[in-house]
Order: C-alpha cells, then structure tokens, then sequence
C-alpha cells in the first residue's frame, strides 16, 4: 500500500461485516491508531494484523499528532475508532486536517456507522437528516442544544447511552412536541431491535427500564404546516396595523405565519388605504 493515512471503518457489534478490505488495510498497516488498544488489540487478531499500536483519542497532544504526520511520508498509518466509522462522533478530524495540510493521501476504508445503521431501519425520512452526536449532559444544556434545531425540516439523528435515554426522551419530547421516533438500540447484535412510535410513547416505554448496549435515537421532521388562510392573514395584520407601519406589519406577520414577505406587504397596504 501507498504511505499515507487510512480511516478504516470497524464493526459496530458483528464480525461479519468487517470488510476484507479494511482487515487487509490493517494487516499491511506499520501503525494503527486506537481509541482503546485493547478493543483494538482483539480485532488486529481477528484480521491477523501485528501493526503496532498507538492510543489516539481527544486527549492526544499537539506534538503527538504531529509525530504521526511525520511518519505518513513513508509510513501506511491506519486510525479506527473502537466501533464503526473514525470520526463520527469520535476523534479524528485534526488529524485528517492536519494530514492534508502536510500534502500526504488520506483515504478511507468505508463500513459500520450506527447512525447510519439506525437511520435505515427507522422508518423515518432520508432524504434530509442531521446528526446530532450525544446531547448534553446538562438539563438547561441539552433543552438549548434541542431549541437550536426544533424548527429544522429534518429528520434528527442522535446517539446515547441507556442510562441517560428516558430523560432525552422526555427532553426530546418537551422540546420537539409529539413526533414520530425510534430507538435502535444493539444494532447487528443479537438481541437488535428497533422501537418505534412517538416521543412520548417511547419516553414512557423507557422510563422504568435501562436500555441496555449502544442506542441511536432517530426523530422525524416537524408536520407540514397548515397554509395560512386569507382570513387568518388579514385579523393578524389588523392587529399588527393599529401600532405598526405596514412595512413592518407585514413583516411581523410574515415571519410569523412563515410566509413571503412581499405576499404579505401587498395585503397590508391595501387594509391600511381601506
């Protein structure tokens, strides 16, 4: 293989679909970059790979990444992460980042993701999603980080533990209303499974029970708004127009009613000369 540094995907749960690419790519690697050696130590011998190991993880320093850069020259360099794709919620981009800087290859070996994983059998739009990584922690932390995104027409991707899904559950459904959801929770493992049905439903489903294994939480788009009637349009503006210009009546309304402002404006003007 060419030197250079290689993003090898690894399993999520089932041996099975760890690709014969990415066990090659390990076998010919002169180093491997791990999370945990010890996870990693297990499939280097399931591939029969003796690389050398070394822990690279957030708290990796400056001066170690620039160590490996330094090697990528002449070196085939390999970063996993303990299950499925580098990078995805997981450590690796200022490596890459900085590998690309230096002007060396970067190339990857693709498989597992379990968000991807969990996107697929969830039931759920696909044309448009966004991956949210874990919540905070923080109740005032995690009801923020769900406001910033309430209002976007996406489905919702999120990961988490299973001590912690009844409260983002119920956090979820505070800040999201009653949408449809899933929890895919030991995804390619044995006792897999796939629960869905509305925040609420699945927040009391959980709320007396720790899930256990790896869980992806996937939650759909907000409902298609009702289009604002005539009627509607004009008893707002009337309000708006006994304190307000109707330049900015109209554009009180129109943000409101999410409509084109030029739609509105035209109607206030005409209400304001009646």
């Amino acid at each position: 293989m060419d030197p250079g540094l290689y993003i090898v995907a690894t399993p999520i749960g089932n041996l099975g679909d760890f690709s014969p690419r990415a066990a090659q790519t390990l076998r010919d690697a002169d180093l491997v970059l791990a999370e945990d050696t010890r996870v990693t130590g297990k499939l280097l011998a399931q591939a029969g790979s003796k690389a050398t190991m070394r822990r690279y993880d957030d708290h990796s320093t400056d001066r170690q990444r620039d160590d490996i850069v330094a090697r990528l020259g002449s070196d085939v360099v390999a970063l996993v992460s303990d299950a499925g794709t580098p990078l995805i919620s997981d450590p690796g981009y200022k490596l890459v980042r900085a590998a690309r800087d230096a002007g060396h290859d970067v190339r990857t070996m693709p498989g597992p993701c379990a968000a991807i994983a969990g996107l697929s059998v969830a039931g759920l739009p696909t044309d448009r999603f966004l991956f949210m990584g874990f919540l905070p922690a923080k109740a005032k932390a995690r009801s923020d980080a769900i406001a910033e995104v309430a209002t976007l027409r996406a489905t919702l991707v999120f990961y988490e533990s299973g001590s912690r899904l009844a409260d983002s559950l119920r956090a979820l459904e505070a800040g999201l209303g009653p949408r449809d959801a899933a929890v895919a929770r030991e995804i390619t493992k044995l006792h897999e499974e796939c629960v869905t049905g509305t925040l609420g439903e699945l927040a009391g489903r959980y709320a007396d029970s720790v899930a256990r294994g790896e869980i992806v939480i996937i939650v759909g788009p907000p409902p298609e708004a009702a289009a604002a009637s005539d009627e509607t349009i004009d008893r707002m503006l009337g309000d708006a127009l006994q304190t307000l210009s109707p330049s900015r009546a109209a554009a009180d309304v129109a943000e409101r009613l999410n409509l084109p402002r030029k739609r509105v404006y035209a109607r206030a003007l005409d209400l304001s000369r009646a």
